[in-house]
């Protein structure tokens, strides 16, 4: 049995009461329309179909941006730990009652919210615990505060956070703006695309979209090594990877650590290609000033790494969230500034003057 068209039947119906009207009426029908129905318009349809991109996401075509020259200057060290406890060290946060963290909060494994519990959670969360363990005997005295990537610095300055452990790579530029501890992380930098992109190695992204954060190294990165690639640049990871699945960006490029959080995510994915360059992660402080001498904290933070470095804990820690996705990382000696005054200077050195010279301890 034929289904009548719901549509063409009451258009029908429509015509006959009209036509009957006028045939009532006596009055002279007017001609039929020579106008088709009005239909819903496709003119202002989008011709790119398809999902927005990441919020505050923006695309840098390729050759825009200039990267930076490849410098000779290394990385300065850190504060030696010294034989003061943490009430000598840090007092203020003590008598505060916690430790205040800038952390991320979609860095799956490493530091992340997990939906089921609500719990800050991951590799560089259990850092944070570990550092606040040995200030108050608590691992659990911690307040987490999320932090952009580009607002990592920021937040330090104005004193909103402590500390930041939040995937910051040590670098004379960074170390300009902040304070490192020594490293907690070591990392490559690779390639990680969907399965079955054909893409072997960042050479075959000529043409493509590569996605990293704002403000992180990697945008510089995709410009050294892929000069040839769009750069989508998002606030977030997450918003790389999602970019990703959406067909919005062809590849990821950051440390190995972060990819591994996003393959644990979609099995679909894998990265290719060899190592770009290796990055060390530290903790981050506020530059010590004359307002505020943070190398008390500094030294407390070095203090725990070392600490965890000996005793197993970061083997540990690296096993449980890491160690299935990624190789274990051998991580740098510590390497620390010499503040020993020179012979000719009778007064301590100012925190507000540059770093004294370093001291270097194996590599």
């Amino acid at each position: 049995m034929r289904r009548r068209n719901p549509q063409r039947l009451a258009w029908t119906t429509a015509l006959l009461l009209l036509s009957s009207a006028v045939a009532l009426s006596g009055c002279e029908p007017e001609p039929p329309s020579t106008q088709d129905p009005i239909l819903p318009s496709t003119a202002n349809l989008d011709s790119t179909p398809g999902p927005p991109l990441p919020e505050d996401a923006i695309i840098e075509p390729a050759g825009a941006g200039e990267a930076s020259k490849q410098s000779t200057e290394e990385a300065y060290g850190s504060y030696r730990p010294d034989d003061k406890k943490p009430e000598e060290r840090v007092p203020d946060i003590l008598a505060r009652g916690r430790l205040i963290v800038g952390v991320d909060r979609s860095n799956n494994l490493l530091s992340y919210r997990d939906t089921a519990s609500g719990e800050v959670r991951g590799f560089e969360v259990d850092i944070a615990r570990e550092i606040a363990r040995d200030i108050f005997g608590d691992p659990n005295k911690v307040d987490f505060r999320f932090v952009e990537a580009s607002e990592r610095a920021r937040a330090l300055n104005d004193r909103t956070v402590d500390i930041v452990i939040r995937t910051m790579t040590i670098s004379p530029s960074r170390q300009r703006e902040v304070s490192f501890s020594i490293p907690y992380m070591q990392t490559d930098a690779r390639l990680l695309v969907l399965k079955n992109s054909g893409v072997e190695s960042i050479a075959d992204t000529a043409g493509m979209t590569l996605c990293a954060t704002k403000g992180s190294t990697m945008v510089d990165a995709i410009r050294t090594h892929a000069p040839a690639s769009d750069i989508l640049e998002t606030r977030a990871w997450g918003d790389c990877l999602m970019a990703l699945q959406l067909g919005q960006a062809d590849g990821i490029v950051v440390d190995d650590a972060l990819l591994s959080g996003m393959l644990a995510q979609d099995r679909y994915t894998e990265i290719v290609g060899g190592p770009l360059e290796s990055q060390s992660y530290g903790v981050a402080v506020r530059k010590p000033d004359g307002s505020y001498d943070s190398r008390p904290l500094i030294r407390q933070v070095n203090s725990t790494l070392e600490r965890i470095r000996k005793d197993g804990t970061w083997q540990r820690l690296f096993t449980t969230w890491l160690g299935d996705y990624m190789e274990q990382p051998v991580l740098p000696a510590p390497k620390y500034l010499d503040e020993t005054p020179p012979a000719t200077e009778s007064q301590p050195t100012s925190p507000t003057s540059n770093p004294p010279g370093e001291k270097k301890e194996g590599h």
